[in-house]
């Protein structure tokens, strides 16, 4: 038999063996505890199961008196082959038919297979890129070099080999090879790239496409369904020494749900005038009928109320002199039908009657179980940071009015919104960071009737960006605004209205951002587009509605060259 070289890929296998000892799990169950070899490689992912309490270790099938034992492996993603050690037990061969047990890759198993890795790669493109979805055939004629001019695709080096295995040898033409550190650069460059990258690499800057109708970024996602995830199964040969479909398996993946967190933030609500006319005429959760499911289904869901409720508000009329608003304490009904986790108290409205229906809607939130930050008792809660742990991510969300009027800022003495200090702000990112957590920032910043704020705005959200917030928000925006990059954190200007009752054209368009942390990371933002109809019930935008929305905000923020007929 021929020796192969133990390339670090290939060691693997003997650290699955003592693995197989150690852990047991039922077939199909997925490991939750990271373990990380003593070497330092970059993006090393390994993730193992741990021992139930009480449940007996399964001793280690000897290899002593058959050594050696012959093995062969298909490439491995980077992220496990560095986690593995040698065994001086086993001799690697160079082909599938010298070895007693091979790992092949294979798109899709079936029942009789053994899996031990599960690898979820993502089809990605750079940020302002309208496209949402690709199908799987599609991406496999390009890599074969059928293209059709359309798109090239972007892989790195390391990646390579593992679809040539599953794929075919790549077209050079039809599939660039770069470094890994330069996949994000060259989509940004390139804008017909599309790139085929693991799941945990994505970052805020990428756009996740959809295959077939499937994303990772997705709340509910299905492994086993979508058509990038890539399986790695034993194959087992008539000589084994060892019969490993009757060991206890460990399967090795880089997307666990239990690392997984999604946060979506929406603009401004305020359940008033014709919105809450539509309430009382057609049932409270009006509002929520075409995207309840949306922030029902979200992790954890932000609403920025701009409004106080009060116990003696007039009753609801579609035109009110005036601008003093109120919500009837009954509308906070609706709030916890969507499933709302936590109120933004940033908003101007918040004291039009007075301090009382401030103080009586806090309690209101602490009685339905909802969090909220950016405004308080008094200016030492109203500048708190909410910290939520979820899945091991840890977010601090922090929000200030920098918009007033400053009379309704919080102070010693008064409730109400945090006033915005950017010296105090800086503070506050630098301790939360400190302790763990990844800073979001929201502000009820000036508001503007135009795509783009003020220059104010812009040199504000980037300085927050600078002291080290992951995400900036704004929540001010009536008429939704663009999107700026710092970095890698990501900027949102405004986002517009969520429920509120202004129909007027331009106005009536919505972004709801849903963004995604995994495993302490943040990846980055899915962008949902809704359009409102009849004054207070947004629905999700058609195609045609969307890319155009998408055109004319990545255009405004700098990011498409063409000029709009």
């Amino acid at each position: 038999m021929m020796k192969r070289p133990a390339s670090i890929w290939s060691i693997v296998l003997m650290f699955v063996l003592s693995a197989n000892g150690c852990h047991t799990l039922a077939e199909g169950d997925i490991s939750t505890e990271p373990v990380i070899a003593e070497q330092n490689f970059e993006n090393a992912i390994i993730t193992l199961p741990p021992q139930p309490t009480g449940t007996p270790i399964p001793a280690r099938p000897s290899l002593e008196n058959i050594s050696p034992v012959f093995w062969y492996s298909d490439p491995i993603p980077l992220g496990v082959q560095a986690s593995f050690l040698s065994d001086e037990h086993v001799e690697w061969v160079e082909n599938d038919e010298l070895a007693d047990y091979s790992l092949k890759i294979v798109q899709s198993v079936d029942n009789q297979d053994r899996v031990l890795i599960q690898w979820v790669y993502a089809i990605a493109a750079a940020f302002p890129t309208i496209q949402d979805e690709i199908g799987l055939e599609r991406v496999v004629n390009c890599w074969r070099g059928s293209c059709g001019g359309e798109f090239r695709l972007l892989v790195a080096k390391e990646t390579l080999p593992i679809f040539n295995a599953l794929w075919g040898e790549a077209d050079p033409k039809s599939v660039l090879v770069v470094p890994a550190e330069e996949l994000l650069e060259k989509a940004w460059q390139e804008r017909n790239l599309r790139a085929i990258l693991p799941f945990d690499q994505l970052e805020p800057r990428w756009k996740a496409l959809r295959v077939n109708g499937i994303s990772p970024l997705d709340q509910n996602f299905a492994l086993e369904k979508y058509a990038l995830t890539i399986h790695w199964v034993w194959r087992v040969h008539e000589h084994k020494p060892i019969d490993f479909a009757e060991t206890p398996k460990t399967v090795i993946t880089n997307r666990l749900p239990e690392k997984f967190t999604s946060l979506i933030l929406t603009g401004t609500t305020a359940l008033v005038r014709q919105t809450a006319e539509r309430m009382e005429l057609n049932g409270l959760d009006y509002p929520l009928r075409d995207i309840g499911e949306w922030l029902r289904s979200t992790d954890i869901t932000h609403v920025s109320n701009e409004v106080s409720f009060f116990e003696n508000c007039p009753p609801a009329v579609p035109v009110r002199g005036g601008q003093r608003f109120c919500s009837s304490p009954r509308y906070v009904e609706l709030l916890t039908l969507a499933g709302v986790d936590v109120v933004e108290l940033t908003g101007n409205h918040l004291l039009d009657w007075g301090s009382e229906p401030f103080l009586y809607t806090l309690n209101l939130y602490t009685q339905n179980g909802i969090q909220t930050y950016g405004g308080g008792k008094n200016l030492e809660e109203a500048r708190q940071p909410l910290l939520i742990e979820h899945h091991g991510n840890r977010l601090a969300l922090i929000g200030c009015n920098r918009a007033g009027p400053d009379n309704i800022w919080a102070t010693d003495e008064q409730p109400g919104p945090s006033p915005c200090d950017m010296k105090v702000l800086e503070e506050l990112i630098k301790t939360v960071r400190d302790e763990g957590y990844l800073p979001i920032v929201t502000f009820q910043h000036f508001e503007v009737e135009d795509f783009m704020p003020m220059n104010l705005t812009l040199q504000e959200f980037e300085q927050t960006a600078r002291y080290g917030a992951v995400i900036v928000s704004g929540s001010q925006a009536h008429f939704a605004h663009g999107f700026g990059f710092y970095q890698n954190h990501f900027m949102h200007y405004g986002l517009g209205n969520l429920f509120f009752d202004q129909m007027f054209p331009l106005h009536r368009r919505q972004f709801l951002d849903r963004h995604v942390f995994y495993d302490g990371k943040y990846l980055g933002v899915e962008l949902l587009t809704t359009i409102l109809e009849d004054y207070a019930k947004p629905r999700p935008m058609d195609e045609v509605e969307r890319a155009e929305m998408l055109e004319d905000y990545f255009r405004v923020s700098g990011w498409l060259d063409t000029e709009k007929p």
